[in-house]
Formats: structure tokens, C-alpha cells, sequence
């Protein structure tokens, strides 16, 4: 059932496509696990590592009561920079984008704006660039995410879950997507 041009594929071609796409869908977890996990590796100057950060972010997420899926992308908003550390927040919120709400999508999309009014002024930039999203029915989520949980996750010393405690809620959401 293979082709090798998709102007030459079939209906049931796709069929099959589509079955196993869905039969293979668990790697997605799988593979924002494995992406999560390189993230130890990235340090850049900051006092943990990104792993750490992400870790610590999505453990003050849960403990304010974020749901499951804010939980989630608390923990992979940094993801992208497994890839890319100047693009991060896109690639994370891309590859979230599938599986979370509008809202969510655009908190992590965000989340370097929202973030810089704790440090921008010190590259140069627009330490407002949030108020760009104002009226945007997620600019709280941004704001409570940005300013709780994110910019306060470099202490060594917090008491951060593992990345194991956090598996369980990364299968659940990334498990079915809610569009294409």
C-alpha cells in the first residue's frame, strides 16, 4: 500500500495512512518525553537547566491548580528550544497546537512577550511587548503563566516534581489530538 507521489495515491491508500497514524499515535508522547528530557543538556547561563526550569514551571502550574492541559504545556513551553533557542516559544506552541485549546496555544505562542517585562529592558527591548495581546480573551492565562510560574523557575533549591510524576498528564493530553 505504498506510493511515491501523492498524486498517485488512492482513497484507500489514505485509509490505511490514517489507521496507522492513529495505531502510532502514543510516539507523540514518547517523543515530547524524549525532547523534554534533552532539555537537561541547555543551561545558557541560567542557574538550572532548561529541563529543571520546565520542570519547576509545570510544578508551580499544578500546585496553583492549572488544569491538566495547562500543566502540560507549562512543562513543554520551552521545548522548542531543544531546536531553537531564539524561535522557542513557536516551535513548542506548534507542536502543542493539536492537543490543547486556543488559549493554551497562544500562552506558550506568547510567553516570551509576557515574559520580558521581567528582563527586556536589559537587551534593549520592549519590556511592554505584552500589552500587545490586550483584550485577547488568554492574555491572563499569559499573564499568570509568565509571571508565577515562569520567571520565578531558575532556583535550584525549589521543590520541583520529576519529569516521571509528569508522564502520566504528557500521555493524556498528547494522546488524541483535538484537530490537524
Amino acid at each position: 500500500m505504498t506510493f511515491t507521489r501523492m498524486d498517485q495515491s488512492t482513497a484507500e491508500q489514505w485509509q490505511h495512512i490514517i489507521v496507522e497514524s492513529i495505531e502510532h499515535q502514543p510516539r507523540v508522547a514518547d517523543r515530547v518525553l524524549s525532547m523534554l528530557a534533552s532539555l537537561e543538556d541547555i543551561t545558557d547561563g541560567f542557574e538550572v537547566d532548561q529541563l529543571v526550569h520546565s520542570l519547576q514551571t509545570a510544578t508551580r502550574a499544578e500546585e496553583a491548580g492549572a488544569s491538566d492541559e495547562v500543566v502540560v504545556a507549562s512543562l513543554c513551553h520551552d521545548i522548542g528550544k531543544a531546536v531553537s533557542v531564539m524561535n522557542h516559544p513557536r516551535i513548542a506552541a506548534e507542536i502543542l497546537r493539536p492537543y490543547v485549546s486556543d488559549d493554551t496555544f497562544h500562552m506558550i505562542r506568547a510567553h516570551q512577550d509576557f515574559q520580558g517585562k521581567h528582563y527586556y529592558e536589559y537587551l534593549g527591548q520592549d519590556p511592554d511587548a505584552r500589552d500587545q495581546y490586550e483584550g485577547e480573551p488568554w492574555y491572563g492565562l499569559a499573564e499568570t503563566f509568565a509571571d508565577d510560574w515562569d520567571q520565578t523557575s531558575f532556583d535550584p533549591d525549589y521543590p520541583t516534581k520529576p519529569l516521571s510524576h509528569f508522564e502520566p498528564l504528557v500521555r493524556k493530553v498528547f494522546a488524541t489530538p483535538r484537530s490537524l
